[in-house]
């Protein structure tokens, strides 16, 4: 296997990471990564095969032993080394970022930000790694839980947060003594590998993490492979629903989060112009393509409903649409001209259902980079739950408010919905917010806050078909997931009585 040079910062070929070391493997397919504000091939990823994925789960089977019998501590500080490094690259991985994914550069250093926190989390797993112990649970018995390492576990992420979802993932496996395989998205891969230099930097030993480049042939033979313990995936819901039936037919733990649709309910005494810029940075940041977006806005009764969408059509006429690299920009590419493609269906699909439309973002040009994959913000009005960009996942910079009657109407609407990722409501009313935390069947509940994600410590995970699986990622379920419980009981016989003897000791 032939070594690909890392002294670019930019190589031509973005090769797989087995060992320690940048590899092109033995596959011989290539994928194009786009730079999307230029609209043009940038470098070429290489696509694993059955075999290069082999070679990676071998490397990691053979380090992984000594790694899990490393003291917690010790593999905590390695992780602490990480963060600080991390702390030291933030630029660098940031532009890295962007310039593979199209969002914008100080979008790119948030969710860098982000993933070092869970990386946080994970530096004092050695205290939610105790076990629990019972002192005479019979006669002169003991009876003690500890939790042990599951083995090997791979991640399979998406192209969204190159950066932010990996860290959901590999920090609190390796935490908790396991090693990781990761397979990121082939459409922005450059960011595993700077990640996976920076855990060598920090004294991780050679082996208990890689990076396996690839497409679905590398997917299906993770979740095929005997030697994997456990699957972690973010994606869409189709794929997600396919890991976890895979995963668990080959007898693998796994957690899968698929896709989401996130309402904001938008209550008649709500703070009008807090939540319309809300909104604005919920929907439109990162060009939409996050799985916590605010995609869906809900007016309780028409005027409200008038005065949010007055004022964000105002609102929406300000924000800049540019280079990612650029000052003062807030909105970059999509991420390929084929979800360029998708989003501009959706647009044209909503106003042939009915919706009005308010601000169109179809037909963006950016100066000097005209061949770019821009949409511009989207907002529809009078949106009904029966059509399509009601119903489905669009993923880019579009949203659309759909107006209710009442609060139990705009209950109805979110708890009826396939996805159960996220929501918020905006409200001065203490018990209509304690109210909604209670009834809404949603994974992740805001207050007057436009997304929410949990921080590292809690958990991230939604309901219904925006989970497939029993654990949400990091915080103490993601050490529960990461870990398997042994329990040990014992009975150790009393000491017998033991007197002096006077008499000459004899061999008897």
């Amino acid at each position: 296997m032939s070594v690909v040079s890392t002294k670019n910062a930019a190589p031509t070929v973005v090769g797989h990471y087995i060992g320690g070391q940048v590899i092109e493997g033995v596959g011989v397919r290539r994928a194009p990564v786009f730079n999307p504000a230029l609209g043009r091939v940038v470098r070429q990823v290489v696509l694993a095969d059955i075999a290069d994925v082999d070679a990676a789960v071998k490397t990691a089977v053979a380090a992984q032993v000594a790694w899990g019998r490393t003291p917690a501590l010790q593999r905590a500080r390695v992780l602490f080394r990480f963060k600080e490094l991390i702390t030291q690259n933030l630029k660098v991985l940031a532009r890295a970022l962007s310039e593979e994914h199209g969002k914008t550069v100080a979008d790119a250093e948030g969710e860098v930000t982000r993933g070092m926190e869970v990386v946080e989390f994970a530096c004092g797993a050695p205290h939610l790694l105790k076990g629990e112990f019972s002192e005479s649970v019979g006669t002169g018995v003991d009876s003690y839980g500890i939790r042990q390492p599951l083995g090997v576990v791979a991640g399979i992420t998406p192209f969204n947060f190159p950066a932010m979802v990996p860290m959901w993932m590999f920090p609190v496996a390796l935490a908790c003594g396991n090693a990781f395989i990761l397979k990121p998205s082939e459409r922005d891969p450059s960011v595993s590998l700077l990640l996976a230099d920076l855990l060598k930097q920090a004294g991780l030993p050679d082996g208990v993490f890689n990076v396996v480049q690839g497409d679905k042939v590398a997917v299906d033979a993770l979740l095929e492979h005997p030697q994997i313990a456990a699957i972690s995936f973010v994606g869409s819901t189709p794929i997600a629903r396919y890991i976890q039936a895979q995963a668990v037919a080959h007898g693998k733990r796994v957690q899968a989060l698929g896709g989401a649709k996130n309402h904001a309910v938008i209550m008649q005494d709500a703070d009008l112009d807090a939540a319309t810029e809300a909104l604005v940075g919920a929907a439109y940041g990162s060009a939409g393509e996050r799985c916590m977006a605010i995609s869906v806005a809900v007016a309780v009764g028409d005027e409200t409903a008038n005065a949010l969408v007055a004022r964000l059509k105002q609102r929406i006429g300000s924000l800049k649409v540019g280079a990612p690299d650029a000052p003062g920009i807030d909105m970059g590419p999509l991420v390929t001209e084929v979800a360029q493609a998708r989003v501009t269906g959706y647009i044209e699909a909503g106003t042939k259902a009915g919706a009005s439309l308010v601000v169109d973002g179809r037909g963006v040009k950016v100066a000097g980079l005209e061949q770019g994959f821009f949409v511009g913000p989207t907002l529809f009005d009078h949106v009904t739950a029966d059509m399509t960009i009601y119903r489905e996942e669009i993923f880019g910079p579009v949203l659309s408010v759909v107006r209710v009657a009442d609060y139990a109407a705009a209950l109805r609407l979110i708890n009826g919905h396939e996805f159960a990722n996220g929501t918020t409501i905006f409200t001065r009313s203490g018990a209509i917010a304690h109210a909604f935390s209670r009834d809404v069947e949603v994974g992740m509940v805001g207050v007057n806050v436009p997304i929410p994600v949990p921080m590292a410590f809690h958990s991230f995970g939604g309901w219904r078909a925006s989970l497939f699986g029993d654990h949400h990622m990091h915080g103490p379920e993601g050490i529960r997931f990461n870990t398997r419980l042994k329990t040990v009981t014992q009975r150790w016989p009393e000491p017998e009585a033991v007197r002096a003897d006077f008499s000459m000791p004899t061999m008897k």
